[in-house]
């Protein structure tokens, strides 16, 4: 009888350092299946994370023929799905690398208890991090609540070498069940995404591609580049991470073994990714909920017309405005304009963060709740190891800091493109003169700020006192 094992696919669309996937195809026959669950993250994804997941089992689908594999694709309930799978094609086992999602993580533990009762091997692994979440923990049990302390703890483990590349597969010579991949309907009806598709090439050899090209011309100046949106000195890797389309452990002992000594600050982040699912983990409500208690007393004023403001990038700051239209374009924002977008919502306008989270989550193709969640919680000062309360960015000085000659700026809000560089970050300020020859009438063509800084930040630091 043969040993027939079905490899459940969540964020792991490659075949190299493919933990379940390899260990399934020195076992037996397998059936790569991916099942689009109501009950996982990427049913509750937004249209922009649908149309990469889209691709990437298309471009996945193609990697496996290669191989003599293929891809199968169901929807429903993952248990219900796998009862009958198992029933219909004779499934001996059910192999897994682990998903932290809150939901996602239970639901599989019960998946596993269940399926062993039945006789089916079950086998779960680690294909998503540098190391399980729960590895690194204090002398006392206990998880870190701050990264410095996590990253110096982290760094004195053996990280686990990728295991081989997945060169061929036996695959099960049974009748067609399950989907097509666009039976899934990932792809919205009308086709505003046309931009994306034109930035980003899916599948892994793109992602490799797209790694070797940021250590051959980024990595040097990574450090001192990164904070600049118009050098393209950051990687753009996370879209390409968030479905499993390159693996962690890869890139880290890729960079570890080159020996290059610029290496380390792009390390941190790899380490910030372990660190933020490790926080996922042991506070599994912190996508919801503040991990400081007291802030669930802050007085926010949630504002819809400034809500939409936002999200249309139409608040007056450029920096702001620009970040919004290149997440609306291209599903994608720089770090240091999240940063500086997320600041302006819960500090200025008094948004809660979870507003602004889930309007990430819905519109980042690189969608990941780990590091969403994380990075909302340390911009509104509510998180473990998060910034100061009373950091307030500057939207302003941000933008002269870090977009000095107005390049982002001036690709995102076109409208503006034609003021100096003196104006172009605080264009209220211009004289009339300088907006009439530049052709920005302000209110009309490009918007008056909707808030005051100086006001605002005053606001803010009020109502942070009064959960002191």
């Amino acid at each position: 009888m043969e040993n027939v094992i079905i490899v459940l696919l969540r964020q792991d669309f490659r075949i190299h350092d493919q933990p379940a996937l390899y260990q399934a195809s020195l076992q037996g026959k397998v059936i790569p299946l991916f099942i689009l669950d109501e009950h996982t993250p990427y049913a509750k994804k937004g249209e922009a994370s649908k149309w990469w997941l889209h691709q990437n089992l298309e471009a996945f689908h193609s990697t496996l023929k290669s191989i003599n594999g293929r891809l199968w694709i169901d929807k429903g309930k993952t248990q219900d799905v796998l009862t009958r799978w198992i029933k219909e094609t004779g499934a001996t086992g059910v192999y897994w690398n682990r998903n932290y999602d809150p939901n996602v993580y239970k639901m599989d533990k019960d998946l596993a208890l269940s399926l062993s009762s039945q006789g089916v091997e079950v086998k779960t692994f680690e294909g998503n991090l540098l190391l399980p979440p729960w590895k690194i923990r204090k002398e006392d049990g206990s998880p870190y609540k701050v990264y410095s302390a996590f990253y110096r703890r982290l760094r004195k483990e053996t990280i686990p070498k990728p295991v081989p590349q997945v060169k061929s597969m036996n695959v099960p010579d049974i009748k067609h069940i399950g989907l097509l991949i666009k039976e899934l309907c990932l792809i919205p009806e009308i086709p505003w995404y046309k931009v994306m598709d034109s930035i980003w090439e899916p599948g892994e050899k793109a992602a490799m591609r797209r790694f070797h090209r940021f250590v051959n011309n980024s990595l040097e100046q990574y450090h001192s580049g990164r904070d600049f949106p118009s050098d393209r000195h950051h990687s753009t890797l996370s879209p390409y991470l968030s479905l499993g389309i390159i693996s962690v452990r890869s890139m880290f002992h890729f960079l570890i073994e080159s020996e290059n000594t610029k290496s380390e600050t792009f390390i941190k982040q790899l380490i910030w990714r372990d660190f933020s699912y490790s926080i996922l983990l042991h506070f599994p409500n912190s996508p919801e909920k503040p991990l400081y208690e007291k802030f669930e007393r802050f007085q926010w004023e949630d504002d819809l017309v400034n809500w939409e403001s936002w999200t249309k990038g139409k608040t007056g700051y450029p920096i702001v405005d620009a970040g919004m239209r290149e997440l609306w374009a291209t599903g994608f924002m720089h770090n240091r304009v999240r940063m500086i977008v997320a600041s302006f919502l819960t500090k200025h306008l008094l948004i809660p963060w979870q507003k602004g989270a889930d309007w990430f989550f819905n519109t980042l193709i690189d969608a990941d709740l780990a590091n969403n969640s994380m990075g909302w919680q340390w911009v509104a000062g509510s998180g473990l190891d998060a910034s100061p309360y009373f950091r307030i960015f500057n939207p302003t000085t941000q933008s002269e800091k870090f977009d000095k000659q107005g390049q982002y700026i001036r690709r995102w809000v076109p409208e503006l493109n034609k003021l100096p560089n003196k104006y172009i970050h605080k264009p209220s300020e211009a004289p009339l003169e300088i907006l009439t020859s530049a052709g920005v009438v302000l209110g009309e063509s490009y918007p008056l700020p909707i808030v005051d800084h100086r006001s605002a930040r005053k606001r803010a630091l009020e109502h942070y006192d009064h959960i002191k």
